[in-house]
């Protein structure tokens, strides 16, 4: 037993994007997490979201399999889902059903009510319904989806676990559990705060690429470099830029109208004329060690390999499988590096034994056809 939730148990109902997600991240930082899963898989060390679970694989549709999921809830604290509303009630799984303690995270895109609730959709519905995919791209094409890190992990993930893990402190108050509503369309807003905050102040327009940080700043984007790759430019503080001016050998005048947008667009075929001198390589290395805020922009395969990754060891590989480390980091309860994830049903026979069920209890379960 190891790292900061190492006292909390969860039950996760297995499906994908970003309930998986934070459920891994939950076991990475010592959580007990039980994947409930619906078929049997043998072992795939490419299937990240799976580490640090045990797994039960059960017929949702047999009175047994939802006993013995009953049973595996009633002693977990937290429970995790990403079904469409409806589908755990229709299981005799809602929370209704459920312990009064339970602390019960949904995860959708659209959320529990409201006219799209119970449609699909992926990220970059949600994303757009936000207004926050109308701002990625270029002017003069449509917008850009940023993979689907913004609404499904950044909105969807990391929002549930910040409202199942307030649940659990509030639990330490009240004694009681809830329901968590996590929903892609309410957490991607809730990170635009600085977003909202230029926008009443009339510092940022609705026109794409055309702000301080949707790449119309000369000192904010990414240049294509000599080599065909490309470096990125962050220089937003003065002081940050005015060195950047100085070890690329720009315009020093360039700092007196730094945030000028009636500059921008010369400079941008300036700024892009200087670094097409240059390979990535080269211009990182002029600029490493400094405050100019230039980095070079790496593909997946060389980013473990850069020294400042792999001194952090920011990235492991349990398997052969390139991932990344368990984060954040902690000074005492130092959760332990991912293994290898298990297959679904890898630890049925274990669990069910937990739960009180002998092998008598169990191969009942297999003949009813609670156990797939």
């Amino acid at each position: 037993m190891a790292g900061p939730l190492a006292s909390l148990k969860v039950v996760e109902f297995a499906g994908l994007g970003p309930a998986p997600l934070a459920g891994q991240l939950l076991a990475d930082l010592g959580a007990q997490v039980v994947s409930i899963d619906r078929k049997h898989t043998d072992a795939d060390p490419t299937d990240i979201n799976r580490r640090g679970k045990r797994s039960v694989v059960l017929n949702l549709k047999s009175a047994g399999g939802i006993e013995v999921a009953r049973r595996l809830i009633a002693t977990s604290d937290i429970l995790i889902e990403g079904f469409r509303p409806g589908v755990m009630e229709r299981l005799g799984l809602g929370p209704d059903d459920c312990p009064d303690t339970l602390i019960y995270g949904r995860m959708t895109g659209w959320g529990q009510s409201g006219p799209l609730a119970k449609t699909a959709g992926h990220d970059i519905n949600y994303l757009a319904l936000t207004g926050a995919l109308h701002a990625m791209g270029d002017a003069d094409r449509p917008p850009v989806p940023p993979l689907n890190l913004v609404a499904d992990y950044g909105g969807g993930s990391m929002f549930l676990l910040l409202g199942v893990l307030a649940a659990v402190i509030e639990r330490g108050v009240s004694g009681k559990g809830q329901v968590v509503d996590a929903a892609m369309v309410d957490g991607v807003p809730a990170m635009m705060g600085l977003i909202h905050a230029m926008l009443a102040r009339g510092d940022w327009t609705q026109d794409r690429q055309s702000n301080w940080l949707d790449g119309a700043a000369p000192f904010y984007r990414c240049y294509t470099c000599k080599c065909g790759g490309y470096i990125s430019v962050g220089a937003l503080e003065p002081q940050f830029h005015a060195l950047l001016l100085e070890k690329a050998g720009l315009p020093a005048a360039d700092a007196q109208t730094q945030n000028d947008p009636r500059s921008w667009a010369d400079r941008r075929a300036v700024y892009a004329r200087a670094f097409a001198q240059r390979t990535r390589d080269e211009w990182a290395a002029v600029f490493d060690g400094t405050d100019a805020c230039v980095a070079p922009v790496l593909r997946f395969a060389e980013a473990a390999l850069h020294p400042h990754m792999a001194a952090r060891g920011t990235f492991t590989s349990p398997g052969g499988i390139l991932q990344a480390a368990p984060a954040p980091r902690f000074g005492r309860s130092v959760p332990p590096q991912p293994a290898p994830p298990r297959g679904a049903g890898a630890d049925t026979a274990a669990l069910l034994a937990e739960l009180g069920y002998d092998s008598a209890a169990q191969a009942r379960l297999h003949k009813d056809g609670a156990l797939e």
